[in-house]
């Protein structure tokens, strides 16, 4: 229990349903869709389109997403991949002969076919209950009114704001400047688009004037971009990936997502006794930041479009974990891994719904940067991701920018299971350091006892390259240790991630958690 005398808050408690999310507009929402007769993924759906709105610099409907969910009555957990690919012109030769080592942030280059809108329609239309007119009127609504710029939200459109270029200055900023706190974003033409989507379906996003919207404004930036690539774009349902901790399982989407990341790098520490250690010590900071390194190496050598990924086996296996686990050295670091070519981000939004069958919905969604590529459309002014970014130009390399290849995804939704039991969906913001936010939730909760608030709120640390970045909530004393122990220890100026959960408890009462790093909250009834 915590300490009452001292900031903070409180588990939400419910019954009948429950939704955790980044903005407290976004879980309202899904709480009234559950009210209406809704289930899980139509309010996951609603909260997620809105949150575009509330938080366009993190995601959109330009964007991609990954959902993992359970349904009642049905054993397991179902995963479907909401990530779009590459033009089918593009290559990696190309940009290298122009002299990139790297795909171009800020380019059509690195704009690929936006997926999510995609995904939603069949998750409406196969899991959900209540249509797409239904579930996404409280988007359009929003999107034509306008929404309150939140505290996060505008500390984040300020540092991210010259990432936008042409129509995108118009529409995401004010006079020439960011949005500031409490000021109203109106995005009318989203509201359009959705409009249109929610009365004829995804043939309005990937065909006809909506299409024709994205190609041309990309085509006019030098995109590769054809209506046949928007066409095409289809979704994959596939199967969750796990591993076992402290006798849980955790599932993670499967690559082109980074899960196997989380699942690595819980192996590896689960060659510790990480119980042992103070949660907010110095000892388990240095651990589980030489087990990032290590991580994080084999996610750079292997991890790409699921076509493309050979060794996913013996990433994911314990003999593998082993070995890794036996570099480390409890007294000294050890190199960073070798850095990714392509980029990496920290945008991103998460929700999670459980409803009063006990369907359970773990849903990412993301432009990739913040503003993504900071182009939008002239029409109807989607902003597009730059998802594109997370490829490779290295000749050969599992992960190289290739016409129809999905990109390596940082964004991860997790879920907990006792068995084929879904118990606590979950996820951890912040690009890069997701894998590590999974392990370390998991690690607060099953090796230190912290109750689901206390696992999400509590200080984070993470090897980022060959930097350690290590919150305000440790003591100077731990920053000292870290750096005798040779990190170089840097203090981030954004806070690492944001976090949602909601544990599904055997007496029938659900427990959920909103971290403080994001304006968000859980929310039930």
């Amino acid at each position: 229990m915590r300490d009452f005398h001292f900031p903070g808050r409180s588990e939400t408690i419910s019954t009948n349903g429950m939704c955790a999310t980044s903005h407290p507009l976004a879980a309202q929402v899904a709480i009234d869709i559950l009210k209406r007769g809704g289930n899980a993924m139509d309010a996951a759906i609603a909260g997620a389109v809105l949150l575009g709105i509330c938080e366009p610099q993190m995601t959109g409907i330009g964007g991609d997403c990954f959902v993992l969910y359970s349904q009642p009555g049905k054993p397991g957990v179902r995963a479907l991949n909401g990530s779009g690919r590459a033009p089918a012109a593009a290559t990696a030769a190309r940009l290298r002969e122009l002299g990139h080592s790297t795909v171009p942030l800020r380019s059509a280059d690195a704009v690929t076919i936006p997926g999510a809108i995609d995904a939603f329609c069949h998750l409406s239309e196969s899991v959900g209950v209540l249509g797409l007119d239904a579930i996404l009127q409280p988007a359009i609504d929003y999107a034509e009114a306008g929404v309150p710029v939140a505290a996060r939200v505008a500390f984040d459109w300020g540092n991210d704001a010259d990432a936008l270029q042409g129509r995108a200055r118009d529409l995401y900023l004010k006079d020439n400047r960011a949005l500031t706190l409490g000021e109203l974003f109106r995005a009318p033409g989203q509201a359009e688009v959705l409009r249109r989507i929610a009365r004829e379906g995804r043939d309005a996003f990937y065909s006809g004037e909506i299409a024709e919207d994205m190609v041309s404004s990309l085509n006019a930036l030098g995109g590769l971009h054809t209506m046949e690539d928007f066409a095409s774009t289809q979704c994959s349902p596939t199967e969750p990936i796990g591993g076992a901790y402290k006798g849980k399982t955790l599932l993670e989407h499967p690559p082109n997502g980074q899960g196997a990341t989380a699942i690595l790098l819980l192996n590896i520490l689960s060659h510790f006794d990480m119980a042992a250690m103070d949660p907010l010590g110095s000892a388990r900071a240095h651990i589980e930041a030489e087990a990032t390194k290590l991580a994080y190496d084999a996610r750079n050598r292997f991890l790409a479009d699921p076509d493309h990924t050979a060794r996913l086996d013996h990433m994911m296996s314990m003999e593998t974990a082993s070995k890794l686990a036996a570099l480390i050295d409890p007294k000294r670091v050890i190199p960073a891994a070798a850095p990714l070519t392509e980029a990496i981000h920290k945008d991103t939004i998460y929700i999670t719904v459980v409803d009063r069958d006990r369907m359970a919905v773990s849903l990412i969604y993301s432009i990739f940067h913040g503003f993504g590529s900071g182009i939008a459309t002239d029409k109807f002014g989607i902003l597009m991701q730059n998802r594109g970014a997370g490829f490779s130009l290295i000749d050969g390399h599992p992960n190289e920018l290739a016409g129809g290849k999905r990109p390596m995804h940082t964004i991860i939704p997790a879920m907990l299971c006792d068995g084929e039991q879904a118990t606590m969906p979950f996820g951890v913001m912040g690009g890069a350091y997701q894998p590590t936010g999974h392990a370390r939730v998991m690690s607060n909760l099953l090796d230190h006892g912290m109750g689901l608030q206390q696992a999400l709120n509590a200080p984070r640390c993470f090897a980022d390259g060959d930097i350690l970045k290590v919150e305000r909530g440790y003591s100077d004393a731990v920053h000292q240790e870290l750096a005798d122990l040779g990190h170089n220890v840097v203090i981030p100026d954004t806070a690492l991630g944001g976090a949602q959960a909601i544990q599904i408890e055997d007496t029938g009462v659900l427990v959920a958690a909103s971290d403080h790093r994001k304006d968000g909250c859980a929310l039930g009834y």
